[in-house]
């Protein structure tokens, strides 16, 4: 795909997140907006640092209490606000990264589920939390002091400013030469290692990275529905994050947004079943597991990517093919053969 497509393609799909409130309802899509940032933040340290983490709630849901109760009690415009949450996530993330990157694979899964039930039963206990209760009415307030995000299409824009900043965060990073040594570190540990990376280094900025985008979504999020509770620290929370990214398609930037897209969805559209929505989110995974082993986006990827080698290997083949002229020289007469 040209650069030109590309680039048509890019604004087609943010002339239809700035008109999408216009046709759908701005809860619902902020809501999508929040999780895809913060699937997005996962999948900076799973899908291109190879990091599985259960424990990302605790960045996602702490930040947004801290949000909550600057908003709310100390009176902080929402810009602080959330400054103040994504701070906090990073510095939790920098404390549970020094702790649980001493170990890989399962072991580091699950020390970070270990240190996220400590953040939660702590959210459980604080006296700032609200505990079961957690932080309700939490205002909105005022955009830099003018602008009143009360209003749901002022608030869905500012949603969206937010994710933009992260996402387009993460693919700076992603094509950075700091991601190209996080895909190296997630392909061949050792390999990076002995080419002199200092890989436990690498390995916690991109924690951190991901623990403060998460607690960007988290922050946002509280301020969209006005509630900080014990719903966005608990394990269920990792466990949708993970969800969203393998649907999505990990490793892949829009991937993670796909997979935010069809889980909240799932939970939007089919809320009249109840609990059985649980199911059916179990049924779909299942199904895109077999069916899309590399995501959706991940498949649709390895589509386009089979459909142009197939063209080449076609061009190759075609006698006096443009892929067989070599530059600067005039192509063989008939019946002669052509020199190397």
């Amino acid at each position: 795909m040209s650069q030109l497509n590309r680039n048509i393609i890019y604004g087609i799909l943010l002339a239809g997140l700035l008109v999408a409130p216009l046709l759908f309802y701005p809860i619902f899509l902020m809501k999508v907006l929040c999780f895809a940032l913060f699937a997005c933040a996962f999948n900076l340290l799973l899908g291109f640092t190879g990091l599985l983490s259960f424990g990302h709630a605790a960045f996602f849901g702490m930040s947004a209490y801290v949000t909550a109760h600057a908003v709310k009690v100390w009176g902080l415009p929402p810009e602080i606000g959330i400054l103040a949450g994504m701070v906090v996530g990073a510095g939790l993330g920098l404390v549970v990264g020094l702790i649980a990157i001493r170990r890989q694979g399962i072991y580091f899964a699950m020390i970070t589920l270990a240190l996220a039930q400590m953040v939660f039963f702590f959210a459980l206990q604080a006296p700032f939390t609200g505990g079961e209760d957690g932080l309700q009415a939490v205002p909105r307030g005022h955009l830099f002091g003018f602008i009143s995000l009360a209003n749901n299409t002022a608030m869905y824009y500012f949603v969206l400013a937010v994710f933009l900043i992260g996402f387009l965060l993460i693919w700076r990073v992603v094509h950075s030469p700091f991601g190209q040594v996080l895909k190296a570190i997630r392909e061949n540990e050792q390999r990076a290692i002995s080419l002199g990376y200092k890989v436990d280094q690498y390995k916690l900025t991109a924690f951190v990275m991901s623990a403060a985008l998460s607690g960007l979504a988290g922050s946002t999020k509280s301020l969209v529905f006005q509630l900080a509770s014990l719903t966005d620290v608990h394990w269920h929370m990792s466990g949708e994050v993970v969800l969203m990214t393998l649907l999505g398609g990990m490793g892949t930037l829009f991937g993670p947004v796909v997979g935010a897209l069809l889980v909240v969805s799932i939970q939007n559209y089919f809320a009249t079943f109840g609990a059985f929505v649980t199911i059916i989110q179990g049924v779909i995974f299942v199904a895109c597991v077999l069916m899309f082993r590399r995501g959706i986006v991940g498949e649709f990827n390895a589509f386009i990517s089979r459909r142009r080698n197939q063209k080449r290997e076609a061009e190759k083949a075609v006698p006096g093919g443009h892929a067989d002229k070599p530059a600067g020289r005039t192509p063989p007469s008939a019946g002669a053969p052509e020199t190397a």
